[in-house]
């Protein structure tokens, strides 16, 4: 048994990555690695046993900008150990080196259910509450906002270098990691992402009755002038990010099944009564 990082460009071990990511969670990183977004910002640590990933830990370092200044935190992110190995303490031995290696960070957070919680309070982390705005909105003009295509690897770059080099409209952003925006946005949201052009501003965002759910605004566009974009069919605005101006927002913890939201750090200390969440889409 050993553990082992840094092996993204090694191809037996990504491949046996990808295997139990597969098994626990249903999900594969390959297309994401093949596109060129796998970044050494995501750095999975795993036990190897016999050659084959049974343990892990990602590492995911999300500088965030946070009122203008930039904070160097650490998400982690698929945790998972294969059934057949569990029970054998190799989560804790992971946890230990990640802590370890990762002790200069200004904070580290992640989201775990409840099976994890008692663990992740064993290895020093607390449980904290982020907070989400919304509101009921009147929209009299017709749509604005247009789709962006994003169906190609030429329309995933052009996307990601907007990304690296455009401030965005929230009081918390992520900067320096366009790679794990790339993870949704070239997969799972490839239909989500939007342009207003008297803005000159994008927006990441879904629709579901009525309901506005926008993830980012990329760009300077006034926040109430980009969903009034998206037209008269929108009654109601969830936002996935944390405005820089709350007024006429109403704001309500974030609660989810099975999901807790756990921190460490002296940037939540610092920060232990700040109502903010991080960006929806950079969940890992």
């Amino acid at each position: 048994m050993q553990i082992m990082h840094g092996y993204r460009d090694y191809k037996d071990h990504r491949d046996s990555f990808n295997v139990l990511a597969g098994k626990v969670f249903g999900l594969n990183f390959e297309a994401w690695y093949q596109n060129g977004f796998w970044k050494d910002n995501y750095d999975p640590y795993s036990v190897i046993e016999d050659g084959k990933v049974v343990s892990n830990i990602s590492v995911n370092r999300c500088d965030m900008n946070y009122k203008g200044e930039v904070v160097h935190l650490v998400q982690l992110g698929t945790v998972m150990t294969d059934p057949d190995y569990r029970r054998r303490g190799y989560a804790g031995l992971l946890m230990e080196r990640v802590l370890k290696d990762n002790e200069d960070a200004d904070g580290i957070y992640l989201y775990g259910n409840d099976l994890a919680s008692d663990f992740y309070l064993r290895s020093g982390f607390t449980e904290s509450k982020e907070y989400r705005f919304s509101k009921d909105v009147k929209i009299d003009s017709e749509r604005s906002a247009q789709a962006v295509p994003m169906s190609n690897k030429n329309d995933w770059d052009k996307m990601a270098d907007i990304l690296s080099s455009t401030k965005q409209n929230a009081d918390m952003y992520m900067v320096n990691n366009t790679g794990l925006y790339m993870f949704y946005l070239s997969q799972f949201m490839q239909e989500n992402t939007f342009y207003i052009p008297d803005l000159d501003t994008y927006a990441i965002a879904e629709i579901e009755e009525g309901t506005l759910i926008l993830h980012a605004v990329i760009g300077t566009g006034d926040i109430d002038k980009v969903i009034s974009s998206f037209g008269k069919e929108i009654k109601h605005v969830k936002l996935g990010f944390t405005p820089k101006d709350t007024t006429g927002f109403t704001k309500s913890e974030v609660v989810e099944e099975d999901c807790h939201f756990f921190v460490n750090g002296k940037f939540f200390e610092e920060n232990r009564d700040a109502a903010f969440m991080f960006q929806s889409i950079t969940h890992a």
